[in-house]
């Protein structure tokens, strides 16, 4: 047990009855700024701004990147692992699916997810935590992730954990619910 907060949490390797759970899990956020994405005559630039109402999204259900192969280590690919967070009620709280790639010595965050009971208490944080002792144990040169420039919250807790913005995708919500939003990712070295 890890007391995070004034609660204990359990972190462990996800099992198969972790998987409703997982999915399950509220990932919706709600904020106050975005970050607007600019073409620029040398490239791209991006500028925080506030939005009036505030801005909430919520994924839709089989939206998580860990839905398509359950989130879950198999023998198969020892590269992958997702960790759980489990509160002292039981209740999954929170969870990280990471995959790691020997070429080029990157670990990818493919989807991190806290509910909305447990943020702000560095969970996330815990979680990330986790993640980068796997990527130790690969070998892992830098940590690296994507997350929407919509999401501003996520992208202030990113920065605070080390992460800077290393490119970005302007198409790659094309043709989806999340159409207009841009794919900002962010890296840092594998502490």
């Amino acid at each position: 047990m890890t007391t995070i907060g004034a609660m204990d949490y359990e972190f462990r390797t996800a099992r198969p009855p972790d998987t409703p759970a997982m999915e399950a899990l509220d990932g919706s956020f709600t904020t106050r700024t975005i970050f607007h994405v600019a073409a620029t005559e040398d490239g791209f630039a991006l500028q925080e701004i506030p939005v009036d109402p505030p801005l909430h999204k919520a994924f839709p259900a089989g939206d998580s990147d860990a839905d398509a192969d359950d989130g879950l280590t198999t023998e198969e690919d020892p590269n992958s692992r997702t960790f759980v967070a489990v509160g002292p009620d039981g209740c999954l709280a929170g969870f990280a699916a990471v995959s790691y790639a020997p070429w080029n010595r990157r670990l990818a965050i493919e989807d991190i997810e806290v509910a909305p009971a447990h943020r702000s208490q560095g969970l996330g944080r815990a979680l990330m935590a986790h993640a980068a002792d796997f990527a130790r144990e690969r070998g892992a040169g830098h940590i690296w992730l994507e997350v929407t420039n919509i999401n501003a919250p996520a992208i202030h807790a990113y920065r605070r954990m080390g992460f800077t913005f290393c490119g970005l995708d302007t198409t790659l919500y094309d043709g989806t619910p999340s159409s207009g939003e841009r794919a900002l990712y962010m890296s840092m070295p594998c502490p």
